[in-house]
């Protein structure tokens, strides 16, 4: 990986582009994220740094954590996250990682936490396709059915689609686009939809399939 941030989903919209065509983005407010922490091969043994991202009031963070934002001359943020870069040499505790570090036309990986839909039927979560409403299908339209045979195997398999909480899991989609990188609002606008709900945290890499 050559390069990351943490950023917070502000929803969709759409762009035009130069040759009229409408693009939907989502747009996402990357950074700045403050470097709080560099580990090394020496010291770690593997190459990263820590990001740090939103603003919060000291008195909501403990004295572990205030210190060590205190080390890294950072004041005090909400989120922090470990990026394994390949080159860190340039990269040390008090930089700040901003949304220009990408630029368009670039292809990302984006990871955030799905939209939770709690506890769903079979229909909800999997698509089944409801039974027929006519001719005494009875109160069981959206029911998942047979859940298998009898004497043999006598169990259900596992991974089996059933009933269950749908959403609120990690999610990372590939090969993105981003379209346009906003550095005076640190927004970037990426191609189609990105995991998460309005205002999640979400992180952005460049793409490994590049």
């Amino acid at each position: 990986m050559k390069k990351g941030i943490i950023g917070k989903k502000l929803g969709m919209t759409q762009i035009f582009t130069e040759n009229g065509q409408v693009v939907p983005v989502t747009v996402i407010e990357a950074g700045p994220c403050p470097i709080t922490q560099k580990k090394t091969v020496e010291t770690d043994g593997y190459n990263a740094v820590q990001l740090a991202f939103g603003e919060i009031r000291e008195k909501l963070v403990n004295k572990p954590e205030a210190g060590h934002f205190k080390k890294a001359g950072v004041s005090v943020r909400r989120h922090l996250k470990e990026f394994r870069l390949d080159d860190i040499e340039n990269l040390n505790p008090g930089d700040v990682i901003a949304a220009d570090t990408f630029a368009a036309g670039e292809k990302v990986d984006i990871t955030g936490i799905t939209k939770g839909h709690g506890y769903s039927g079979v229909v909800k979560r999997w698509n089944f396709a409801i039974k027929r409403m006519t001719h005494g299908g009875g109160p069981v339209h959206r029911h998942g059915g047979s859940m298998g045979a009898n004497s043999t195997p006598s169990k259900i398999y596992k991974n089996k689609k059933m009933a269950g909480q749908y959403g609120c899991e990690q999610v990372t989609v590939l090969n993105l686009e981003v379209v346009k990188v906003d550095t005076e609002k640190n927004l970037i606008a990426i191609k189609g939809a990105v995991p998460g709900a309005k205002g999640s945290i979400v992180f952005i890499r460049d793409s490994v399939k590049a």
